[in-house]
């Protein structure tokens, strides 16, 4: 670690001669300018098969992806997208990040208000869901997690049961999702992955006929991209790393 201050817009190369999928991971740019032209369903297929072979908790696999391509689904889903993007645009999305470049950040912003204004043309939305099935808890197994864990360490679990399950459910879907990026960007498809439906859940859930006790965890625009892939600008590893202890 140094203590020489770099941005976060720091250009990142994988290192010369490593294998083909750390430069994939590498350039895998969010990519909000998308052709209008459509994805064939069997390169969808791909990027779904590489979301199912994504981690899950206890292997239970209770995803499941809605794929959109209809017309005219993607126009319904239209005004709610920019409604969520304007919403962000006016609170969290008005400033650039600490230490971002605010040239790079009105770029940004300039890509999102494209995607808000073309959204009826997304060739395809993948919208990834999951529900853990009811616990299967007795009296027997919660004295002993009790004990395992302590008894302020059990109270604070259970008054955290909300942010846990929440937790739990994203660390079964979001690896899988990252799965779904990698293999659009080997596949030269564009996608980025947003989170912004959720501040109108249930209105997208009854767009796309997802039953009201299904959790949606991201929306995947996806198509051929209008502009080109290139290294990803992030903070570098002897930032970020705290050997044995913070």
């Amino acid at each position: 670690m140094t203590s020489e201050a770099t941005t976060p817009s720091a250009r990142t190369d994988a290192p010369a001669g490593e294998p083909g999928l750390l430069t994939t991971m590498s350039t895998m740019r969010a990519m909000r300018r998308l052709k209008p032209d459509p994805v064939p369903d069997e390169l969808l297929d791909q990027l779904v098969q590489a979301a199912v072979w994504g981690p899950s908790g206890g292997n239970m696999q209770r995803f499941e992806y809605v794929v959109v391509t209809d017309r005219g689904v993607m126009a319904e889903l239209a005004p709610l997208w920019r409604r969520c993007v304007d919403a962000y645009l006016a609170t969290t999305g008005k400033y650039a990040p600490t230490g971002m470049d605010e040239g790079a950040y009105r770029r940004m912003v300039a890509a999102i208000e494209y995607q808000r204004d073309h959204f009826a043309d997304t060739p395809a939305l993948i919208v990834p869901c999951y529900q853990f099935p009811p616990p299967r808890v007795e009296e027997e197994g919660l004295r002993a997690s009790a004990a395992a864990l302590g008894a302020d360490a059990g109270e604070r679990m259970v008054a955290g049961q909300v942010r846990f399950q929440a937790l739990a459910e994203g660390s079964c879907v979001y690896p899988g999702v990252q799965n779904l990026l990698l293999a659009a960007r080997g596949l030269g498809l564009a996608a980025n992955i947003t989170i912004w439906h959720l501040m109108l859940e249930d209105e997208w859930k009854k767009a796309l006929g997802i039953p009201a006790d299904m959790n949606t965890f991201a929306a995947v625009p996806v198509g051929w991209p209008l502009g080109n892939f290139g290294p990803v600008r992030r903070r570098p590893v002897s930032e970020v790393v705290h050997r044995d202890r913070w």
